[in-house]
Formats: structure tokens, C-alpha cells, sequence
């Protein structure tokens, strides 16, 4: 099974400490932090699905990167947020207050070296908010460094042209595109399993309200699913897979390479020196 390991070209534990910190001090240079949760997903996928998929499509995105950009990739936060998915043999999950102070705490020390971009690549919906909560904090006690909280699901076109629209909105979890793009990426961990669940949920929903979207609630998985799985399975190989990573693979190739070419987003150290914007309302 490929992984990060095999490319360490673009692994920053990877580097030799001389060069380390020399290459962290170069005009762009920026980290990548790939998070995931060790959650269950379904009968079918691995515990560890969220941090694969963050740490084998951000490797397939920098290898595909020019070599003399300074971009590396941390080794990957494999534990998150998952206390939705309690009640499910295998889970962990970080309390809030941890996974914030882990983030505020390796991120000073990565500014103090130098860096001047820190991006955190996330591929677990449960801690969205968290990780931009912790970007935030991170910010205001490093202002030397700009920090990007990312969702590797969110904004990359085309999704909609490769999932059903009520698959797209309702498959919340383990459902047809996570399970076709385990098939694609390490169909090894697949079990046979292919359920349709937690679509049809035991606890009526006021109209207006949604398990996720404008106006969302704090659900635990099992209130709604026997299997872990909320979506439908039943359609997912790894055609649609394999799809599904082009897709990722190009937004994320498009996104990387545009922050590279630029000096954006400027620091607070950085509009301190340009000083208050002169433009009128």
C-alpha cells in the first residue's frame, strides 16, 4: 500500500535538520497538516478512512507540484474530533480543548522556524469548525504566519456531475463517494458490505431543519444508524472511485498551485508594514 513514506522528497520529517531549516525560512514556504479522525465508517471502510484520504490525496497533489516549490507535508494528525461516532468499537476522539491546543502549539513552533504559510488539510466533517476555531487562535498568537483551514470535500467542482444530488446531501457519512474512493485508492480495506442507512431517520426533523446545512443539530450517528453508515452504498466501485480522485486531485492541484505562485494571504505582521488600507468606502 503506497503512502507518504514513499515520498519524502516532500516530507518534512523527512529532511535533515540543516536543511530544514534553511528550506523554512524561503520566501513561500508553506506546511501542509493533513487531519483525519480514527472513527468508524460503516462495516465496510477502515477506522482510519478520514486521515487515508487526507494523507493519500495530498501526497498524489505535491508530487504532482513543481519540485522547487517549498511546500512540504507534516506527518498526519490521525486522531480528531469524532464524538458523534461514540458507541462505535475502535473510535477515539480528542476533546475540543486538546485538538485546539495541539494545533495553536505546533503551529507557534513551526512560525518560530520560519514558516510562512500553515495549511491544515482535514478530510473529517466532524471537525470543521473546530479546525477553523484553532486556525484562528493560531493566527492571532503567530501573526508572523497565515493559517489556512481547509475540508478536502469542500467547493471542488464536479462533484455534483459524479454523485446524485440526494446522495450529495444526504450521504453525511461512509456512504457512496467515501466508500468509491477507498475502492480506488486501497480497495485492500474494503469489506463487502454495502449498506443504505440512517437516510430515513427514527427522530422526525421540523421543516427547516437538517442534520447538516443552514440550520443543522448536534447528531450522534448511532441515533440515526445501526451500521455507521448514513448514506447509500450500494452503487459505489471504484470506476467512480478513481473519478472522484481526478476530481480531488485537480482542485486541489489548481488550489496548491496558485497559493504557491503568490504571496497571499498576507500576515498581520505583513499589513502592520503596509499599514491601514487608504481606500474609501
Amino acid at each position: 500500500m503506497e503512502s507518504l513514506e514513499t515520498h519524502s522528497s516532500r516530507r518534512l520529517d523527512h529532511l535533515h535538520w540543516p536543511e530544514a531549516a534553511s528550506r523554512l525560512r524561503e520566501d513561500r514556504s508553506t506546511l501542509v497538516w493533513p487531519f483525519g479522525a480514527l472513527e468508524q465508517h460503516g462495516p465496510q471502510l477502515p477506522l482510519a478512512t478520514d486521515a487515508l484520504f487526507a494523507e493519500r490525496i495530498l501526497s498524489l497533489v505535491l508530487e504532482s507540484l513543481p519540485d522547487a516549490w517549498p511546500i512540504w507535508a507534516l506527518p498526519p494528525q490521525s486522531i480528531g474530533l469524532s464524538p458523534e461516532h461514540r458507541g462505535f468499537p475502535g473510535t477515539l476522539s480528542l476533546s475540543a480543548d486538546l485538538l485546539i491546543r495541539l494545533v495553536v502549539e505546533v503551529g507557534e513552533q513551526m512560525a518560530d522556524q520560519g514558516v510562512k504559510r500553515l495549511v491544515l488539510f482535514n478530510a473529517h466533517g466532524g471537525q470543521i469548525g473546530l479546525l477553523q476555531t484553532a486556525a484562528r487562535e493560531l493566527a492571532a498568537r503567530a501573526p508572523s504566519m497565515a493559517v489556512l483551514p481547509c475540508f478536502l470535500w469542500s467547493g471542488v467542482p464536479g462533484l455534483k456531475d459524479l454523485i446524485p444530488s440526494m446522495e450529495l446531501q444526504n450521504g453525511l457519512h461512509a456512504g457512496l463517494a467515501e466508500t468509491s474512493l477507498m475502492l480506488a485508492l486501497a480497495p485492500e480495506l474494503v469489506g463487502p458490505e454495502r449498506p443504505c442507512d440512517g437516510l430515513d431517520s427514527a427522530i422526525p426533523i421540523p421543516e427547516g431543519w437538517s442534520l447538516e446545512g443552514a440550520a443543522p443539530y448536534a447528531w450522534f450517528t448511532a441515533d440515526i444508524s445501526s451500521s455507521g453508515v448514513v448514506g447509500d452504498t450500494r452503487g459505489a466501485d471504484d470506476s467512480l472511485g478513481e473519478r472522484l480522485k481526478t476530481t480531488l486531485m485537480a482542485h486541489w492541484i489548481s488550489l496548491f498551485s496558485s497559493l504557491m505562485r503568490s504571496d497571499w494571504p498576507p500576515t498581520a505582521d505583513a499589513r502592520r508594514v503596509r499599514g491601514p488600507s487608504t481606500m474609501h468606502p
